[in-house]
């Protein structure tokens, strides 16, 4: 028998902790590969650690409630070694054609010194997991060349092309490794006490992780800010009359939002730093234009993404938009749906803000809020007052990465769509 340790992992980009909100499983416990182990929140997403190994469940390290850097051990499997037996005859052909043979993959063993970054060696991608599972691929024994050694698809397909289906080579009996202490900033006792009368709300795993994810996010960015006011009429009076067909021919409504969205898209393309990320020793402009969307519910917030909303037309985004919402709503939101965001646009003028300052969706550099559009009196060109329909346009931005010129350009861009939206600018197909 040997023991297995099942890790954190990485459950998207830029997350670098998850809480265990509940397990799945209790000591003692028979489990297959793959089967969940514990439910997991983090800031992105909630999902579910599955184990890499059949076996029987020997210790649950970490604590329900228990919030562990990505890496940390959080339980242990006992799993039965099963040593490969042949006849005589069998070892003579075999040590005859060995030369025919595949060359076996060499197993690394916990607490060997493997200088090669393995960050990501136990996040695997939905496509690896099926293909591993159909070929009965041990991927604790698979080497992978993505970033971080991360096992990819095509190291899979390899594998099963060639034949060479990793066996392991060594039984070794593990013991748990000790989980390396991580510095954490001491937490302060709270000096707030209740009242006769008062309520007293627990913070929910999904509420912590949002509050971290907020305060990461301002004390490791320098926020800057800046509005600029757009007139909307146009659009008002364009959406106003294609609304009521389109809802009939499509199903669902087309909103306000798709297309700032799609304004936001067009800006991005010609402004590319507005794309971007701070990587400590260098800045990473983001080829993808991936729109990330807030999505709030009764206690929550998460940010899923519009991939490629460049390529999009404002129907298509309209589309996503309903989809992603009615996931959020319905608790299906998947991993998969919130990863890659480049930008986020915030519609906050759905529940009549008028003028806010976003957090920004670390590590992107920039948040757009979109306000409540206003009906309101305006001075034309010819000195005379219009009623005009109004919105305001609110930017945080990482000074670390962008400067108020750009930021001033962009938005201006993005006013200037707008407020020319017509049939021919902007065709919702």
């Amino acid at each position: 028998m040997s023991i297995q340790q099942i890790l954190m992992p990485q459950l998207g980009e830029s997350v670098t902790e998850g809480t265990i909100e509940k397990w799945l499983v209790q000591p003692g416990d028979q489990v297959n590969k793959y089967d969940p182990l514990a439910e997991v929140v983090t800031d992105k997403v909630n999902a579910e650690i599955p184990s890499s190994f059949t076996g029987t469940i020997k210790e649950l390290i970490a604590k329900e409630g228990e919030t562990l850097p990505v890496g940390a051990l959080v339980c242990t499997i006992e799993v039965e070694v099963v040593e490969e037996t042949g006849s005589a005859s069998d070892q003579s052909n075999g040590a005859e054609n060995n030369t025919e043979k595949p060359q076996q993959v060499k197993t690394t063993v916990v607490g060997e010194t493997n200088s090669k970054d393995s960050s990501q060696k136990g996040r695997y991608s939905p496509a690896v997991l099926r293909l591993a599972n159909e070929h009965e691929i041990d991927l604790q024994l698979v080497e992978g060349t993505g970033l971080g050694g991360r096992i990819t698809r095509k190291d899979i397909l390899k594998i099963i092309e060639t034949g060479n289906i990793p066996q392991q080579t060594e039984t070794v009996v593990q013991e748990p490794v000790k989980q390396q202490e991580i510095p954490q900033v001491p937490k302060k006792e709270s000096t707030i006490t209740s009242a006769v009368g008062d309520i007293e709300i627990p913070v929910t795993p999904v509420r912590r992780a949002i509050a971290n994810n907020m305060v990461r996010s301002k004390q490791e960015v320098p926020h800057a800010w800046m509005m600029m006011e757009v007139d909307v009429t146009n659009l008002v009076n364009y959406r106003n009359k294609i609304k009521n067909d389109f809802k009939a021919k499509e199903g669902f409504n087309i909103t306000y939002f798709a297309f700032f969205v799609k304004a936001v898209a067009k800006a991005l393309k010609e402004f590319p730093m507005m794309n971007s990320v701070w990587a400590g020793d260098k800045i990473i402009q983001k080829k993808d234009i991936n729109i990330s969307i807030a999505v709030a519910t009764e206690d929550a917030l998460f940010v899923p993404v519009i991939k490629n909303a460049d390529d999009k037309s404002v129907k298509g985004i309209a589309k996503d938009i309903h989809e992603l919402s009615t996931l959020v709503r319905s608790g299906k939101l998947r991993q998969e749906h919130m990863q890659g965001g480049t930008f986020t646009v915030n519609n906050t003028g759905s529940f009549g803000s008028v003028q806010s300052m976003g957090i920004i969706n670390y590590p992107q550099a920039a948040i757009l809020q979109i306000e409540s559009i206003v009906k309101r009196p305006v001075i034309m060109n010819d000195n005379m007052f219009a009623a005009r329909d109004m919105v305001n346009l609110c930017l945080s931005l990482d000074h670390r990465v962008l400067d108020g010129l750009i930021c001033g350009k962009f938005l201006n861009r993005v006013k200037s769509i707008l407020e020319n939206v017509n049939e021919e600018t902007m065709s919702i197909y």
